[in-house]
Parts: structure tokens; C-alpha cells; sequence
């Protein structure tokens, strides 16, 4: 059931960001897509972290885009954080 509401739109309230899909690892950095409703479709959103010095450091980003399923929104946002830690590295933690 959870399934056919995500599948048109009936699952979860705006706003609310989940983990989909599996976390990526990049470069010693994992990357988890958190895509959230938003006007009926799925803003890209994510969770860059790494544990540095035996402290986990996480960085949170959300971009314009939105996509029709929660799942395409997952995959934008993969990229995204990939293309972050490509420019940026460790620098997003300061």
C-alpha cells in the first residue's frame, strides 16, 4: 500500500525528509539523499558526512530541484553531493 501512495504522491507530508535509497560512498565521504515533498513533488536534498578524527561531520544540502518521484530526486541529489565533495573536499565542514 505504502508503495502505490508513493508511487501518486499520497506518501508523506511537506517538508519531511527521508533517507532513499542506499547511502554512496565518494572519495572517503558518504553521501545519503534525503529528497522531501514540497507542492507535490521532491526537492533534492542530502547528507554529505565522514568521520574525521574520530568525529562524524555532516554537511546538509538542498537544491531547487524537484522531480516527480522521490527515487529521481535520490539520484539528483547523489550527483550533487559528488560534484560538492568535488570542488570542495573537506572544506564543507568548516
Amino acid at each position: 500500500m505504502s508503495f502505490l501512495k508513493r508511487l501518486f504522491g499520497g506518501g508523506g507530508k511537506d517538508g519531511e525528509a527521508e533517507t532513499v535509497g542506499q547511502p554512496a560512498e565518494h572519495k572517503g565521504f558518504t553521501i545519503r539523499a534525503t529528497p522531501f515533498r514540497q507542492d507535490g513533488q521532491y526537492q533534492t536534498c542530502g547528507v554529505i558526512s565522514k568521520t574525521v578524527d574520530g568525529e562524524t561531520k555532516e554537511h546538509r544540502f538542498v537544491r531547487a530541484d524537484r522531480f516527480p518521484s522521490p527515487d529521481l530526486a535520490a539520484e539528483h541529489a547523489v550527483r550533487k553531493g559528488k560534484q560538492i565533495i568535488d570542488e570542495q573536499g573537506d572544506a564543507i565542514f568548516r
